[in-house]
Formats: structure tokens, C-alpha cells, sequence
């Protein structure tokens, strides 16, 4: 199983000039496979781009092909040790990002994560397989 990172899904959506074929083509096999995955962080954070639920859910690339995962309690805790140790890295922001949960998410039910943002989730957490430019 492979969670899908928001940001492919808006590539598609916007059809990013730069990451629209990259993300297609890296998502088209997942679905045919049945593998890609989202939760309700990326559902929420796609959200702003539709006018309702009803035409966010229809516009999942194709509809119905995406298994939507709840997301675990056990993603909890490490999620905000990752936050933790990004504000004492530097970090700017001062509430947890999605990304810390998202990540969280992953590497609690071990599940791959397609991205094209691995920085931050090669360095929280480094034991999610990432697939990545």
C-alpha cells in the first residue's frame, strides 16, 4: 500500500506545468494495482480546491480507485516527536504540519509514501520507503 502525498495529487489537479507528468505517471500504476491510498489530512488539505466534498470526491483521480485510510492513534506520538525535533532544528512554523502526520502515518502502518517533497521525510522519518524524484 501506498499513501499519496497531497502534493502529487495537486500536480494532477492543477496540472503543474513542472510535476504533472512525473506525478501521472507515478500514480497511474498504484491505481491499477490498487495500491494508492489517502487519509483525511491529504483529503482535508486537497479540500480548498473544490467547491464540496461531493466534487473533491469525484475528482480523485479516478474516482473511487484511492483506499481511504484512517488515520492511527499510534501516529500521534511520533508525529510531534518529529515536530519536536524540527522546531529545535530551526523550523519556523509553531503548529504541527501536516506532513509530521502524514509521515507519522506511514511509518506507523509501514506503508509506502509517493512524494515529490522527501526532504522533510527522509530526515523525520527515515524509515518510511519513499517514492521520489
Amino acid at each position: 500500500m501506498v499513501l499519496v502525498d497531497t502534493n502529487v495529487l495537486l500536480d494532477i489537479a492543477t496540472r503543474d506545468v513542472k510535476w504533472f507528468d512525473w506525478s501521472i505517471a507515478q500514480l497511474i500504476p498504484l491505481i491499477n494495482a490498487r495500491e494508492a491510498a489517502i487519509n483525511p489530512i491529504i483529503y482535508a488539505e486537497l479540500a480548498p480546491l473544490y467547491l464540496n466534498a461531493r466534487e473533491l470526491d469525484l475528482n480523485l483521480v479516478p474516482p473511487g480507485n484511492f483506499r481511504r485510510l484512517q488515520l492511527p492513534y499510534s501516529a500521534g506520538f511520533p508525529a510531534s516527536r518529529a515536530f519536536q525535533a524540527y522546531r529545535k532544528a530551526g523550523g519556523q512554523r509553531t503548529s504541527p504540519l501536516p506532513d509530521f502526520f502524514i509521515g507519522a502515518h506511514a511509518e506507523a502502518e509501514g506503508l509506502k509514501l509517493l512524494t515529490r517533497d522527501s526532504a522533510r521525510y527522509r530526515t523525520y522519518f527515515p524509515r518510511v520507503k519513499l517514492i521520489c524524484p
